[in-house]
């Protein structure tokens, strides 16, 4: 016997919301005094390979973390491109932060009283100086020749630049096992290098990084195929932290750390069991209102509330959605704002009903008020654009 369409959309509901439920459990639980691990998705097709985590991505605010405030020098640009410069700042330090590893950083920039300010905040890191140390460097690389009739080194730049670079990558020095960067050029870089290296046969060749010497090394032959190393007294760390600077490019202009501040994890725990407890005590009193004023259709409605909630919170597990303690109270504002819609269609329901029978009654309701529904949420769609700025208004 082939179901009927309320049928089969009643099992679509049902199949996503078990879905849904499943993607919205802790990875480790316990229940009924057994421990149960909610796997993650790993799917393999033959060449095709897709993995998902279904944890919860927690803000600076809640897993603790770093938060550094920097400070743009734009006194030696033109004022025309202050806003291009300070973009270009943001996109480097993201880039670097993500080269580093950690997981969804939030970096954004910030103007006050003519100074221009980027923001970066490092959920999971507990050290803001070497964070600070990785992010702030400008990273300008320069190899340039050296004046032989100088008493003194006088170094004169090259148009062999870090904008040259196709990659750097941690090695060790062949001859002093220490940790090193290994430099490959792009094809126009390694041209430059070449031509570099033929020019100063026998001589030393400068490698300079924000304006300080790194190494000199003599060139022993010409050096085809684009590929150099920067030797120093580097740590594994400051080796692995400076091919990072220079895979991520050099900041445009300088910036100083003017504000560094670690939030703890204890805190952040101890407000989302706060804000999960008071959610939790709003939506059963909201539930109840609903079930003691409108009876089976208001346990109707609290069935779909507890649905709504459900898919929201694996919608923010599935995109994913960074968690933060206004982002819980913006998740519990929208399952409280999900009420209204009910709210209107039943007041309106109970006037048609004097005049219709239920089901005609219930169709007629849901037309009439949905007028101020549509409305509604129009002025919520709008608001929240508003409030997201996706066009970056100022």
């Amino acid at each position: 016997m082939p179901l009927s369409s309320p049928a089969k959309k009643l099992i679509g509901i049902l199949f996503i919301t078990l879905l849904a439920l499943f993607i919205s459990l802790p990875g480790d639980f316990t229940l009924l005094g057994r421990n149960f691990v909610r796997p993650d998705l790993d799917l393999k097709i033959g060449r095709f390979e897709f993995k998902k985590n279904f944890d919860l991505i927690l803000g600076l605010d809640l897993a603790g973390g770093s938060h550094l405030v920097f400070e743009a020098d734009t006194s030696k640009i033109s004022a025309d491109r202050v806003e291009d410069a300070v973009a270009s700042v943001r996109n480097v330090i993201e880039r670097r932060v993500n080269l580093f590893g950690v997981s969804e950083p939030v970096v954004q920039t910030s103007s006050f009283e003519g100074k221009e300010r980027v923001i970066v905040e490092l959920p999971g890191i507990n050290n803001p100086r070497e964070a600070a140390e990785l992010i702030g460097k400008t990273a300008q690389l320069v190899f340039a020749e050296v004046e032989e009739a100088s008493p003194s080194a006088n170094f004169i730049p090259t148009d062999l630049t870090g904008a040259d670079l196709s990659r750097a990558d941690v090695v060790f020095d062949q001859t002093t096992g220490k940790p090193a960067v290994g430099l490959e050029f792009s094809q126009e870089g390694a041209l430059k290098f070449e031509i570099l290296t033929e020019k100063n046969i026998g001589k030393p060749v400068a490698i300079i990084l924000d304006n300080e010497l790194v190494s000199a090394p003599i060139v022993q032959e010409k050096i085809a195929g684009g590929q150099a190393q920067i030797t120093g007294s580097f740590t594994l760390d400051e080796a692995k932290n400076l091919a990072i600077q220079l895979n991520a490019g050099a900041l445009p202009v300088p910036v100083k750390l003017v504000e560094e501040r670690t939030v703890g994890a204890t805190l952040g725990a101890d407000s989302v069991a706060k804000s999960v407890r008071a959610g939790l005590a709003g939506l059963a009193m909201v539930l109840l209102f609903m079930i003691l004023s409108y009876g089976r259709l208001g346990l109707i409605a609290a069935v779909g509330l507890i649905i709504f909630g459900v898919l929201t919170l694996a919608l923010y597990k599935l995109i994913p959605v960074v968690l933060t303690l206004p982002g819980i109270a913006g998740f519990l504002l929208s399952v409280g704002m999900a009420v209204d819609s009910n709210i209107l269609i039943f007041e309106r329901f109970k006037e048609e009903r004097l005049k219709r029978p239920v089901a005609d009654a219930l169709e007629v309701s849901f037309g009439r008020a949905w007028d101020s529904i549509r409305d509604a949420n129009i002025a919520t769609l709008v608001t929240a654009s508003i409030l997201a700025n996706p066009l970056d208004f100022s």
